[in-house]
């Protein structure tokens, strides 16, 4: 508001409005009514008016309001923009005029010109955030309120404007100070394709008619690198790794604007091998465990180096681990045979990187100086250890070499014939010792039902006694036995000897082993035959028989331990005799399953009327009995007289 003139006179004064003001203020707006208040000193009895324009020209006429009006609602500028000047002075009741007091009414309705945004050439990455844009000075002549700033909005709307009405407010215009403040700061951005808006404010907040707007590509992401010729395990070989970068946003071109894309491979931290574009290749050689880290840069500048940028730090770079094992394993035979166990065969290997393979490596043997190929023995691996078992008492007498052959995890291999010392890896079979072992029976026949002592000696050479050897006696049954065999086991004392007893059972043949040990070949005695004597009883029904009477019932029963009587049962010879004179066979019978047999005689002749005559019955040996002949005591049956 601005008061009186100097110099006035005090009645005039007196009379001035007081407080006078605009409502809308008297910034810079871009209507053109205003309305004007103030207060009325006493004695006011109408009011005056008029509007100047910008140079104090008359812009409107007088104004006379014939009441004492505080108010003036609507005061309508001309229409071109410009600061114009509202007077308005007081009449009292006598018609006296006070001095006017002023008020500036500043209309513009003008907007800018389209401002220019200098866009970027290609992709934003993640490090250049906030990103800077630069805008250029609307176009043309200013409006009369000047350029209060800029209003930037920026969207996924390719078309669109910075303020939501033809007037922008404070809050949508983003940079305040004038022209020259034509920089913004764009701050995070989703990734993909966004559209900034920007437009230049007047003084009175009115935007440039067209908005300008630019395209801001984002790639945020680095692009994804895949790494190949990394073997799963160990190599023995160097190795050409290939990596390959794909990046589906900003690319891998690496002659378009922007950060020139390339992909890069980095060996134990040293300095990295960067290929242009999306490939490139290197080698790892030396032997070793070797990490390799491999990344790439988009053209929008995303790069995971581990670096820093815009001081703050890239990821971590993908990484893989290669395994080089170049040099075979270090190998040799043990220096001496062990000789607790000399037919063990063994070999010590080594392996400084990859260690040794276990699922491979061979032991072998072939006669020395025959140029034969050579045998494999079955070979384990266990902790660097190669072992096999030589079955030299399988071979002819003679010496042998041998060849062993490891490989380690890398696939490299190495064979000797050699020990730890030097010397050539040479046997000479049999490397076990032969034992002596003999046996003999305190019966070499026996009763049915009865049985006898073995003893035995165990010995190697003629004068050395086994003690302590696990010796078993294997009694191998006739045929027609219930069992087929018979084991008993016993242990040799400090003299080498044994002692074992023999139990009842059928004939058969006797043998004494020993097992193969890590020092001695098995050892089997020389066979002895233990025959046994068979059983059968015979009864008589009457121990005196009428001539032509009543028939002798002669029954019996043949011992059938440890046998089995054939299908058709056993056969059983009766025979009779008069004293002094030799028996003499009169009928063959067969006994049932269980050894059972009978048998009916009749006296018909006169002449056994009172003889007296002796019966047995015989078990003869056959073939399926496994045992001797045997006989029955005799019965005796005496004919009757008249």
């Amino acid at each position: 508001m601005l008061t009186a003139l100097v110099g006035v006179p005090a009645a005039k004064a007196a009379l001035q409005p007081i407080g006078l003001s605009v409502d809308e203020g008297e910034g810079w707006r871009p209507a053109r009514l205003f309305t004007l208040r103030w207060s009325n000193p006493p004695g006011t009895a109408a009011v005056h008016y008029r509007l100047l324009g910008p140079f104090g020209e008359l812009a409107s006429s007088e104004t006379r309001v014939p009441w004492p009006a505080t108010t003036i609602p609507s005061l309508s500028t001309p229409s071109a923009p410009g600061a114009y000047t509202a007077e308005v002075w007081l009449e009292d009741e006598a018609g006296a005029q006070g001095a006017a007091d002023v008020a500036k009414l500043r209309f513009d309705d003008r907007a800018p010109g389209t401002v220019e945004v200098v866009a970027p050439g290609g992709w934003i990455g993640r490090a250049a955030f906030p990103y800077r844009v630069q805008l250029g000075h609307p176009a043309g002549a200013l409006p009369p309120s000047g350029i209060r700033g800029y209003a930037v909005t920026v969207d996924r709307a390719e078309m669109g404007g910075p303020c939501a009405a033809a007037v922008c407010t404070d809050a949508e215009t983003d940079l305040r100070g004038g022209p020259d403040d034509d920089e913004i700061a764009v701050g995070e951005l989703p990734e993909g394709i966004n559209f900034l808006h920007a437009a230049g404010v007047s003084g009175s907040g009115v935007h440039s008619v067209t908005a300008a707007t630019a395209t801001l590509r984002v790639d945020k992401t680095d692009p994804v690198v895949h790494l190949s010729g990394v073997p799963e395990g160990w190599s023995n070989r160097p190795l050409t790794l290939v990596a390959t970068a794909v990046d589906p946003a900003s690319g891998m071109d690496p002659h378009g604007p922007g950060p020139h894309p390339f992909t890069a491979i980095r060996i134990d931290g040293g300095a990295p091998a960067v290929g242009a574009g999306d490939t490139v290749s290197a080698s790892a050689i030396a032997s070793g465990i070797h990490t390799v880290a491999f990344y790439g840069r988009d053209a929008a500048g995303n790069v995971a180096d581990g670096g820093n940028a815009n001081g703050l730090p890239n990821h971590s770079p993908a990484t893989a681990t290669v395994k080089i094992d170049r040099q075979p394993p270090r190998l040799a035979f043990a220096g001496a045979q062990d000789p607790r166990d000399p037919e063990r065969i063994e070999a010590r290997a080594t392996d400084a990187l990859s260690g040794i393979d276990r699922a491979r490596g061979s032991i072998e043997v072939r006669a020395a100086g025959s140029g034969k190929p050579f045998a494999a023995l079955p070979t384990t691996v266990a902790g660097g250890t190669l072992r096999a078992r030589w079955d030299s008492a399988a071979c002819p007498a003679g010496e042998y070499e041998f060849r062993v052959t490891a490989f380690d995890l890398a696939g490299n291999s190495t064979s000797t014939r050699s020990r730890v010392s030097g010397a050539e890896m040479r046997l000479r079979a049999p490397l076990k010792r032969a034992p002596k072992l003999s046996i003999r029976l305190g019966r070499r026949e026996l009763p049915y039902g009865q049985g006898t002592r073995l003893i035995g000696s165990l010995a190697e050479g003629r004068h050395a006694p086994l003690a302590g050897m696990r010796v078993r006696v294997l009694e191998r049954f006739d045929a027609g036995a219930a069992a087929r065999e018979r084991v008993s086991t016993t242990t040799t004392d400090e003299r080498g000897a044994f002692e074992v007893r023999v139990g009842a059972g059928a004939s058969r043949e006797i043998v004494a082993v020993t097992p193969v040990t890590p020092t001695l070949r098995g050892g089997a005695s020389r066979p002895l035959r233990l025959a046994v004597r068979g059983r059968v009883g015979l009864r008589a029904s009457a121990a005196i028989a009428r001539v032509g009477g009543r028939p002798v019932v002669f029954t019996g029963i043949v011992g059938t331990a440890g046998a089995v009587i054939p299908d058709d049962g056993k056969v059983v010879e009766l025979q009779f005799r008069l004293p002094g004179l030799p028996w003499q066979e009169f009928r063959t019978v067969r006994t049932d399953r269980r050894g059972r047999f009978r048998y009916s005689y009749r006296f018909a002749d006169d002449d056994s009327r009172g003889a007296r005559f002796q019966f047995r019955a015989v078990a003869p040996a056959q073939t399926g009995w496994p045992y001797l002949t045997a006989s029955s005591r005799p019965v005796a049956v005496r004919g009757a007289q008249r």
